[in-house]
């Protein structure tokens, strides 16, 4: 058996989601009055407000919250069901992006180097050998996230989801706890916010299944063509999915997730419950991210809370996925990369949400005499 599959403790589980508790509503309540009372019209710097107020739900302070310690949190593993034809790319890619990432080569490499955020590459499941000078097993080096490739390997890569499971529970549940492991990590280095993505060729595939199952909507409306796929290649891709939704339909949100796979999307799942556990607030990134987002909503609708969301995906079936979550992205840059590339720039709208609750003065403060804004207060919408 895989070391990492001794990690499958469904009581353990269990037992950190009881971790999980309600925003500070009465934080959130005095987070809207200071808003209310800053230098402008109530309400008038919109979505800034709202996040600044949410975050203080999270946190449990009115201001003073700040979102500049970042991380990014990378799951890659490999899917099975590549062997339908279902990927334009071949499964080396994989395995060179979840290298390429130590290297801050890639999209959101680059980004996370300009910007001095840290990234956290886990192997979960990616098919080929990593090589041994490119592995680490510990996810902190001296209290600092790991600059290397973090051994978390449960298998290599998941099983053909059109033929069979593509995990077992217990695979699942591994790749989970894997999640909130990484979260810990992330806390224990000392992080404010954190961004989820992944890296896993045929995964639009396994994400398709998961919002299609658990928002009601068709194949043909969330199959998307990924890296490239061709009209044919496309209608197989709608018809796995859709088979593979009928044949695996669960009450059990975790015997789904097993069911379609894969690693990568089961260990965002857990990375996102893991914000929800430790009270930090978590960003999610593209169509995978999202997939894996209303995976961890299934297993715990508490999590919702702690997510936002940065940009509109390109894919097909993204918007269905926000519907049901409840949650709005911040931007809209036609964006369909994945690897937590729309996090930065979340980042950098988070900071400024910050920046306008702890740095605007008040109105008394900037000498304004405001009754005229009394109607106006009363009737804001936060």
């Amino acid at each position: 058996m895989n070391k990492w599959i001794c990690c499958a403790d469904e009581s353990m589980l269990r037992e950190r989601l009881s971790e999980i508790k309600p925003l500070d509503e009465q934080a959130m309540k005095d987070a809207k009055e200071r808003q209310d009372y800053r230098l402008k019209v109530p309400t008038s710097l919109g979505r800034l407000e709202e996040m600044s107020i949410r975050l203080a739900g999270i946190t449990g302070k009115v201001y003073g919250n700040m979102v500049d310690k970042q991380a990014l949190v990378l799951m890659c593993a490999d899917n099975g069901v590549v062997e339908e034809g279902v990927a334009s790319a071949p499964q080396t890619v994989t395995l060179m992006q979840t290298i390429n990432f130590t290297k801050r080569i890639t999209g959101v490499g680059a980004q996370a180097k300009y910007f001095g955020i840290d990234i956290l590459d886990i192997d979960v499941g990616v098919r080929l050998p990593i090589p041994a000078d490119t592995l680490a097993e510990d996810m902190l080096v001296d209290g600092k996230i790991q600059r290397l490739v973090v051994d978390r390997r449960i298998a290599d890569g998941s099983r053909n989801l059109a033929k069979e499971p593509a995990l077992t529970r217990n695979e699942a549940i591994a790749a989970i706890m894997t999640g909130l492991e990484a979260a810990d990590a992330v806390r224990d280095a000392g992080k404010n916010i954190y961004g989820v993505g992944e890296m896993g060729i045929g995964n639009s595939t396994t994400a398709a299944c998961i919002i299609s199952s658990f928002t009601g909507m068709s194949a043909e409306e969330v199959v998307g063509r990924g890296g490239g796929l061709n009209d044919e290649s496309l209608s197989k891709k709608c018809k796995i999915v859709a088979d593979a939704v009928s044949k695996y339909d669960m009450p059990d949100p975790i015997d789904r997730a097993a069911a379609f796979g894969g690693y990568d999307i089961c260990a965002m799942a857990g990375a996102f419950l893991g914000a929800a556990i430790n009270r930090i607030p978590v960003v999610v990134d593209g169509y995978i991210s999202i997939a894996a987002a209303l995976l961890a909503a299934e297993i715990d609708p508490r999590v919702k809370d702690f997510m936002f969301t940065s940009h509109f995906s390109q894919e097909p079936g993204y918007k269905a996925a926000v519907r049901k979550l409840g949650i709005r992205p911040m931007f809209d840059l036609e964006m369909k990369l994945g690897e937590a590339s729309g996090c930065p720039i979340a980042f950098k709208i988070m900071e400024a949400s910050c920046a306008v609750m702890n740095e605007m003065k008040s109105l008394e403060e900037g000498q304004i005499d405001a009754e005229y804004l009394d109607e106006l207060r009363e009737k804001s919408l936060f």
